[in-house]
């Protein structure tokens, strides 16, 4: 394609300003960033005030743009600025992870009346490529299973918990000075983020359409030593882990911090890393490995998205025609650690087959299998006094 494609840009955060970088460092994509949109006026900023805008519209509207680039916090207006694009049949990049995970289906449909594509492959592990993996190399070999380190925050949280000895809070406060992890760090430390990721995966995965609020996640924002020095004494790492696999004709999803030992791939992913393994019918099981956090690592990926539109690249959602009818379920048991408060906890999670059982005047925890169903039900990211992990 001869023609320069010219992008008009949303949002110039840590990620807008690293696409802007690497965008106009690379000489193979013909593309540039012509104008940008910002909210704050006063804001000083490293580039020329002309390519600025504080308009929508003026991108929105603006039919010389080939492109529109999604890189803003809020989840609402990045999905009218999406949606709208795509109905005036601009080709639209996002990075929007928990836009696209709430609105997934809806934007698969505009996808599928307009023709206009959409692509997101910033949205998802940062610089691994694992979307178009997923509709690519592996549009036809039977997927079984897909795990992932999906979060750099919570990934650089334990690993300094883990081979540092800190305490969760320290951990947390050095990520948030590292710019990790944000002042307000809900959305990582209790596994929102991972999970609306993993929202996005089941459809490239599987071909199903979930709701978030259907898929159980549970984070770190209550481990304690106590939980620590236990993985460590039993030879462990504690990982946060999205799950996805096909379990008797359906589908099961869940983000739950795991206990790994050192013959899982996950157990040597540090610090803002993160990785997914996928497990095949014929290809068996295969590891991507990258950093997750950062405006470059991000703004790579984004970068892609802009170089696959040069060549007029979509995702075909092959899997959504084959598996659709697939059913997502929470009916299923997992063995799992749970550092508990009282013996009524036990019993409203419904724990059975307890296989290991121990109290002292600082902690107690068991061992035993609880139903996902059950874990989703219990509201278990309200309470500060429970810490639960996946014993494999």
């Amino acid at each position: 394609m001869n023609k320069k494609l010219r992008v008009g840009l949303f949002g110039f955060g840590v990620v807008g300003q690293g696409l802007y970088d690497v965008l106009h460092k690379t000489k193979g994509i013909n593309a540039e960033v012509v104008k940008i949109c910002v909210k704050h006026r006063d804001k000083p900023r490293p580039i020329d005030v002309e390519y600025f805008t504080f308009e929508k519209n003026d991108i929105l509207n603006n039919d010389s743009l080939d492109i529109v680039v999604e890189l803003i916090d809020n989840a609402d207006e990045a999905f009218e600025i999406v949606s709208t694009a795509l109905r005036k049949g601009k080709a639209v990049v996002s990075a929007n992870k928990k836009m696209i995970a709430e609105h997934l289906q809806e934007l698969y449909i505009i996808q599928q009346e307009t023709g206009s594509p959409l692509l997101y492959e910033a949205s998802v592990c940062g610089s691994i490529p694992i979307i178009r993996n997923l509709e690519e190399y592996y549009d036809n070999d039977l997927l079984n299973s897909l795990d992932g380190i999906c979060n750099g925050t919570t990934n650089y949280i334990l690993t300094k918990t883990s081979e540092e000895n800190k305490t969760y809070s320290d951990a947390l406060k050095e990520a948030q000075q590292k710019g990790f992890a944000e002042s307000n760090p809900r959305l990582d430390v209790q596994a929102f983020d991972p999970k609306y990721k993993l929202n996005i995966l089941l459809c490239h995965t599987f071909g199903v359409f979930v709701k978030p609020e259907s898929i159980f996640n549970f984070g770190i924002q209550n481990l304690s030593a106590a939980d620590s020095t236990f993985a460590r004494e039993k030879g462990l790492k504690i990982k946060l882990i999205a799950h996805t696999s096909k379990l008797n004709d359906k589908v099961i999803g869940y983000v739950i911090p795991t206990l790994v030992n050192n013959d899982n791939m996950f157990y040597a992913v540090r610090n803002e890393f993160n990785a997914v393994q996928l497990g095949a019918a014929f290809s068996d099981k295969q590891f991507f490995y990258g950093k997750g956090a950062g405006g470059h690592p991000t703004a790579s990926a984004v970068l892609s998205d802009i170089s696959a539109l040069v060549y007029r690249y979509r995702y075909e959602y092959k899997k959504v025609e084959q598996n659709g009818t697939l059913p997502f379920s929470n009916d299923h048991k997992l063995n799992v650690y749970i550092r508990y408060p009282n013996e009524a906890f036990l019993k409203e999670l419904e724990v059975t087959d307890i296989q290991q059982r121990f109290s002292s005047h600082e902690t107690q925890y068991v061992i035993g299998r609880v139903s996902v169903d059950t874990l989703l039900r219990s509201n278990l990211n309200d309470r500060d006094d429970v810490f639960v992990a996946k014993w494999n």
